[in-house]
Order: structure tokens, then C-alpha cells, then sequence
């Protein structure tokens, strides 16, 4: 059966996730900064804990966590470890009572990491601060119950080859409990599926196949095809498949890229129907065009048995 999913935020339920920026911050001293990341890190649980609640109510199936859930963890000023922030035991077991919760209803919840984590960088520097940022999300990821951390495969630099070889090697050395949540997406720019699959074959790393991306970055595959071989590395590691969908603001004859308030029915593929994945949903209007394309699609809403 097909789940579709929220991604980070809502359209009309009033749950935020609040945030900080390390100028302010460092206006503190080191008591004050830790003071106010417990505050920020406590509300943050309880919001999502919340909006597991949510998206159950709502009858959708999956949430993408925002991943600065704990803002600015990694940060080389401001950041910190959680056992550090006052309250840290009442934040730990507020987010173990949201893996309790995503169990309980059968919720999906998965971190899909921003553009500067990447893996494929000529930069040692680039590299070792993307390491700590997929530390942090696993950590993150270990206690909520999430099991995709989704990155892209970074930048060419000028020799796809060579970034290609890098991206390989960083991901063959990563920890266990990172590389079993790691997939790859295919992008709008650099990188097609074609591009990304041998790496995931060889790896054992699976596919989100980013349906819209690949209109916009196409490499001679059908979405049949693509669709067929993305699903075929997500059955070799026995984990349920993740897609994604949007549709574009302008349309395809203007400038495709930018997302769309809601996904035009035309644009969901038709070899999707009959899957048993996950389905993120890219689009503006969030919960309400999750909620849309699920009636239009004559989905029921996601229920565990029992719930």
C-alpha cells in the first residue's frame, strides 16, 4: 500500500518548530547559550512528538523531521551534545516518547539533510564537517525511531568521474549505524539516477528516486525504468522504498525547478499505483496537498490496524 508523507512543516495545524542563530547567541555567555538550546531543544521534542500525533490524526503515513531539530548542534561556536543542556534528561525521554508514538501508529519518519552536507567534496574540511553533521542526525535519527538520513551526491567539481570515487570511498568508511539509514537522491542538476546507481548497487545504499528531478535531469531512463531499478537495490536491503513527488510552480514549459502549492494529478507516475512504498510530497501547501492528492488518488487515510 502506498504512504504518502509530510515533509518538515505545516499549512494550517499550529505546530513550529522554533530555531536560533549563533550571532545571538554568542551575544551570551556559555551558561546563558546552553540555557537557551535547552529551551529550543525541549519545545522542538514536544513539537514533534505533537506532530507525529498530527499526521496520524490526519490519516498520512510518513513525516520528514526538520534536521535542525536541534538547532544549531554542529555549529563549530555555539554547538553542544545534549548531556550538556539543562533539562537534557526531560529532552532525551520526550524524544523517545516520539519513536514510542511513530511505532504506535506505524508513522515513517526520515532526516533528509541540507545541500552543505556532502560527501563527494575535494575538501577535507567539507568532508570532516559533513561526517559530524550525519553523527548528529544518526544520534538524532537512533532516538526518534527514523530510518532514512537522505543525501544528495554533492557537487562534479568539475570531474564527475573523481567525485563519484570519493563519494564511494566516504561512504564505504562510514559507521554502521549511519550507512544502514543513508540512501542517495538523484538531483535537478548534477547527478541522474543513472549517475547514482552504480553506487548504490556496489554499496548497497538505496535510491530515494526523485521523480521531478529527474524530469528536470533526465539521463534516457523511462520513470518505468527508473522507478524498476531504484526499487530493486531498495528489496536487496529489505527496506521499505522511498520516493519523492512534486510538481512544478510555472510548469514544465517555464522554469520547472521551483515546487508547486500542490502536485498536479498528471504529474504522479502511474507506475507508482500499485507499490507498497513510502512517498514524500514536495509541495508548498504541505499537509493540505498531501491530504489532496490522497483523496485524488482514492487513497484511505494511513491507518495501523487497531489505531
Amino acid at each position: 500500500m502506498l504512504r504518502l508523507g509530510l515533509c518538515c512543516l505545516f499549512n494550517q495545524s499550529p505546530i513550529r518548530f522554533r530555531s536560533a542563530t549563533a550571532k545571538v547567541l554568542k551575544k551570551l555567555d556559555r551558561p546563558g547559550q546552553l540555557a537557551r538550546l535547552g529551551e529550543l531543544c525541549l519545545d522542538n521534542a514536544r513539537s514533534l512528538a505533537t506532530a507525529v500525533e498530527e499526521v496520524h490524526k490526519l490519516g498520512i503515513g510518513a513525516f520528514r523531521v526538520s534536521s535542525p531539530l536541534l538547532p544549531l548542534y554542529t555549529h563549530p561556536e555555539v554547538g553542544y551534545r545534549l548531556a550538556e543542556l539543562p533539562g537534557d534528561e526531560e529532552i532525551t525521554a520526550t524524544l523517545a516518547s516520539v519513536k514510542t508514538l511513530k511505532e504506535k501508529y506505524s508513522v515513517r519518519l526520515s532526516f533528509h539533510p541540507d545541500q552543505f552536507t556532502l560527501l563527494s567534496s575535494p575538501r577535507a574540511e567539507v568532508t570532516a564537517a559533513s561526517l559530524q553533521e550525519l553523527n548528529y542526525q544518526t544520534m538524532l535519527a537512533d532516538l526518534i525511531g527514523a530510518d532514512v538520513i537522505n543525501i544528495h551526491g554533492g557537487g562534479v567539481y568539475g570531474d564527475k568521474p573523481s567525485a563519484l570515487q570519493r563519494l564511494v570511498a566516504q561512504i564505504s568508511k562510514l559507521p554502521e549505524p549511519i550507512r544502514s539509514r543513508l540512501t542517495l537522491e538523484n538531483d535537478d542538476h548534477s547527478y541522474t539516477v543513472s549517475d547514482l546507481l552504480p553506487v548504490c548497487e556496489q554499496l548497497s545504499i538505496p535510491l530515494v528516486y526523485d521523480v521531478h528531478h529527474h524530469r528536470c535531469n533526465p539521463d534516457g531512463l523511462t520513470i518505468a525504468e527508473a522507478t524498476d531499478a531504484c526499487l530493486e537495490v531498495w528489496r536487496k536491503v529489505g527496506r521499505e522504498p522511498l520516493l519523492h513527488l512534486s510538481s512544478p510552480k510555472y510548469g514544465w514549459q517555464g522554469k520547472p525547478r521551483p515546487h508547486a502549492d500542490f502536485i498536479a494529478l498528471e504529474d504522479f507516475p502511474t507506475e507508482w499505483l500499485s507499490l507498497n512504498a513510502t512517498i514524500d510530497i514536495e509541495a508548498k501547501a504541505k499537509e493540505l496537498a498531501v491530504l489532496k492528492l490522497q483523496q485524488e488518488l482514492g487513497l484511505p487515510p494511513w491507518r495501523k490496524s487497531g489505531c
